[in-house]
C-alpha cells in the first residue's frame, strides 16, 4: 500500500454497535479497516483499498449489516493522492507494552524491557498492528494463560496473536486466514520474527476445513474476528478444542457477548475471564469447568 493512489471508503455510526456493522460491512472490499471514536461518542470507520470499490456492492452489504436498526448512514467514496502511505504509517507507529509483550515497528532502535517479549509488526496489506483493543485483549490474555501444547490462530492477519503464542509458549502454531494476502504476510512477518520453525501460516476460511482438522485437537484456539462469525463457527470450534481446552474470543462489543457466549455455552464451553480494552471485549472459554481453577487468568486486568 505504498507509493501509489489508494481508495478511502467512509462511514460515520452513532454508536459503537454501529461501528462494528459498518466495519463488517467494509471488511470484503477494503485491505484495511479502522475505527475511531468521536469525542461525541459517534464513530468513524475507514476502509482502505488498493483498487476502485465497488459503491453499489458497499452499499449492499452496509444495508443488510444495518438491518433492524433505520436507514443505513452514507457512504462517502475518495481516491487518496499518490503518496508513500505504508512508509508514513511505519514511521508514527510509536512502540508500546501490552502485557509481557512490546509491540514495535522497524522504525523502533531501542531495546526491549527486561522480561519484556518484542513483536515485530510494521503495517500492512492484513489487518493487526496490536494497537486495536480486541487484538490487545487477547495479548493480555496471552500473556496469563498457563502454557498450552497445540495453538490454532484463527484470524491470523499480520499473525502478531500466532507470534506472540509461539514466542511465550514455545511451542508449535498453527495461523490460518481466509484471505490469502493474510497468509502470505503472515509468513513473511514470522520470519521476520524469528520464529518461522514454531508459525505455520495457511489460508483457510473455517474449522473443518482438513488443514486445520488434522491437527485437531488444540489446546488453546485464537479467534480474533467479529461477533457474528465467532457465534457461527462455534460448533465447528467445540469439535476441535481438546477436553481441557480454553479458546480466546475477540472482535466483540459488550453488548454482543450474550450472542457470542450462548452459540458457545450450547458446545459446551463455559465463561473463565473477561478482559475489556477500549470498547471491546475479549472472551476467555474453556470446556472443562475445573479447568479455569488452574488458570491465573480468572481475575480480569
Amino acid at each position: 500500500m505504498s507509493a501509489g493512489a489508494i481508495w478511502r471508503v467512509s462511514v460515520e455510526a452513532p454508536d459503537a454497535d454501529g461501528a462494528a456493522a459498518a466495519a463488517s460491512a467494509l471488511d470484503d472490499a477494503c485491505g484495511a479497516v479502522s475505527a475511531f471514536e468521536q469525542p461525541d461518542g459517534a464513530w468513524r470507520i475507514d476502509g482502505l483499498a488498493l483498487e476502485p470499490p465497488v459503491r453499489g456492492a458497499i452499499e449492499a452489504r452496509l444495508a443488510l449489516a444495518w438491518s433492524g436498526r433505520g436507514e443505513p448512514p452514507m457512504l462517502t467514496l475518495e481516491r487518496l493522492p499518490p503518496r508513500d502511505w505504508l512508509s508514513e504509517n511505519q514511521a508514527s507507529f510509536a512502540p508500546f507494552r501490552v502485557g509481557r509483550f512490546l509491540v514495535h515497528g522497524t522504525n523502533f532502535a531501542g531495546r526491549a524491557p527486561a522480561g519484556a517479549v518484542p513483536l515485530l509488526i510494521d503495517a500492512a496489506t492484513a489487518f493487526g498492528t496490536g494497537e486495536h483493543g480486541s487484538t490487545q485483549g487477547c495479548l493480555l490474555a496471552l500473556s496469563r494463560l498457563a502454557r498450552p501444547r497445540r495453538i490454532l490462530d484463527m484470524g491470523t492477519g499480520t499473525g502478531i496473536l500466532a507470534f506472540a503464542a509461539a514466542k511465550r509458549f514455545r511451542r508449535r502454531v498453527l495461523a490460518a486466514d481466509i484471505e490469502a494476502e493474510a497468509a502470505r504476510v503472515a509468513g513473511i512477518n514470522a520470519a521476520r520474527n524469528g520464529v518461522v520453525r514454531w508459525v505455520t501460516a495457511i489460508r483457510a476460511d473455517r474449522y473443518r476445513r482438513r488443514e486445520i482438522s488434522r491437527h485437531a485437537p488444540f489446546d488453546l484456539v485464537l479467534a480474533n474476528i467479529l461477533a457474528r462469525p465467532l457465534a457461527l463457527l462455534a460448533r465447528d470450534l467445540g469439535r476441535i478444542l481438546a477436553a481441557r481446552g480454553v479458546t480466546v474470543l475477540a472482535g466483540l462489543l459488550p453488548r454482543q457477548e450474550a450472542l457470542v457466549l450462548a452459540a458457545h455455552r450450547a458446545v459446551g464451553l463455559h465463561l473463565a475471564a473477561r478482559i475489556d480494552v477500549g470498547g471491546w471485549r475479549t472472551l476467555i472459554l474453556a470446556r472443562d469447568r475445573r479447568v479455569p481453577t488452574n488458570f491465573p487468568i480468572l481475575q480480569n486486568p
